[in-house]
């Protein structure tokens, strides 16, 4: 099963494609931060459909929203996010949702696992040579790793 993982968000959206215990494509989705954001958004949408058809993933398991404290910060994450859902959706592809909490878990075994240690887990999980970069693309894999793990139909789909 090929699976894409994002990592939602406007100025730099991850992306990862694994197949198996290997990746297939990684990297991020990056939007200027002075450009006004339905042209951002639209950035984002044409990206994704463009890694949608040269990928061709069966499944998309996207990181659910968090944020502790910038509201702000959280309503623009969420509309990143929604535009990732809606390309999901118009490709006709199964998506699926993980916590943050919920990727940490299944990557490391714990729940409040720091970054460093969730790319690391990544690294070795895809048998890969160094740590992907930037972070947003290892937690995007990690999203896509996590729905290896324990993805099924009937768990977090949306």
């Amino acid at each position: 099963m090929r699976i894409l993982g994002i990592d939602p968000g406007t100025g730099i959206c991850g992306f990862g494609v694994i197949e198996g215990r290997h990746a297939i494509d990684y990297g991020v989705i990056s939007t200027p931060p002075r450009t006004p954001l339905p042209d951002r958004l639209e950035d984002i949408y044409n990206s994704l459909h463009e890694i949608i058809q040269q990928n061709h993933p069966d499944v998309i398991s996207i990181e659910k929203l968090f944020f502790k404290q910038n509201i702000t910060t959280g309503i623009s994450v969420a509309e990143a996010r929604g535009i990732c859902l809606l390309v999901a959706k118009q490709s006709h592809l199964p998506i699926y949702e993980y916590s943050p909490n919920q990727i940490k878990s299944a990557i490391c075994g714990y729940g409040m696992a720091h970054k460093p240690q969730i790319q690391e887990m990544v690294r070795i999980h895809l048998g890969l040579k160094t740590v992907p970069k930037p972070d947003d693309a290892a937690d995007a894999l990690a999203a896509a790793i996590v729905h290896s793990l324990i993805g099924r139909p009937d768990l977090a789909q949306v």
